[in-house]
């Protein structure tokens, strides 16, 4: 992993998915293989994953507000909190020779702000470079979901956050570009989640592995 002049000797796994792809399951999944091969990791969540970038979650993810959250304020939130956890927990830890698990990163918002808010490719490249200065996570795998498949589980679990009561077609334009950007990049494994969990199980242990494997041997 590296980012500017600097080298991290951990390595940084991004789990991406729709809302009901499986996300928790399969970052159990990986920590488990983790412990196995004696890796030492932490885990992250976005927008989260330090104090003040869960109060930011807060602010992008509360039904309650008195005044309505502008699509440019999500956006600048999602990427506020992003900087803060990038500096203050994760470039730490891989510095540290720690493996860092992702419950989302940057992908999320190239599809939900950038797909799904319909912000262009300039505006969100501006703001990436500025936030993240070209840091990128060595693995990304994409738990893939129909969006209304996906939408339908996550009823299922109980009460939406303000993004997730947005309309079907939001979660279309999301579900497009996510497929675009995995398509794109070498470093995005696409798993079809529509499997059963078996299977889908079957699919990440299989990518975590050969990933260990190939850094093992580089």
């Amino acid at each position: 992993m590296s980012t500017g002049s600097k080298s991290y000797t951990g390595k940084f796994i991004v789990i991406e998915g729709m809302e009901g792809a499986g996300k928790s399951s399969a970052i159990t999944i990986i920590e488990k293989i983790l412990t196995e091969q004696g890796i030492d990791y932490i885990n992250t969540r976005e927008p989260g994953g330090t104090p003040l970038a869960e109060s930011l979650r807060d602010m992008v993810k509360s039904v309650s507000h008195d005044e309505k959250l502008t699509v440019e304020t999500e956006l600048l939130l999602m990427y506020a909190s992003r900087s803060q956890l990038l500096a203050n927990k994760i470039l730490p830890a891989l510095a540290a020779g720690k493996w860092v698990i992702g419950d989302r990163h940057d992908l999320s918002s190239r599809a939900y702000q950038g797909g799904g808010r319909g912000f262009d490719e300039n505006t969100m490249n501006t703001i990436r470079e500025i936030t993240l200065k070209g840091f990128a996570p060595d693995l990304t795998l994409y738990l893939d979901i129909d969006p209304h498949i996906g939408l339908s589980r996550a009823k299922a679990r109980g009460d939406l956050d303000r993004i997730e009561l947005e309309q079907m077609d939001f979660f279309v334009r999301v579900h497009n570009k996510y497929r675009e950007l995995a398509a794109q990049d070498q470093t995005i494994i696409t798993l079809d989640a529509t499997k059963t969990m078996v299977r889908v199980h079957q699919d990440i242990e299989k990518s975590i592995l050969a990933f260990i494997a190939q850094t093992n041997e580089n």
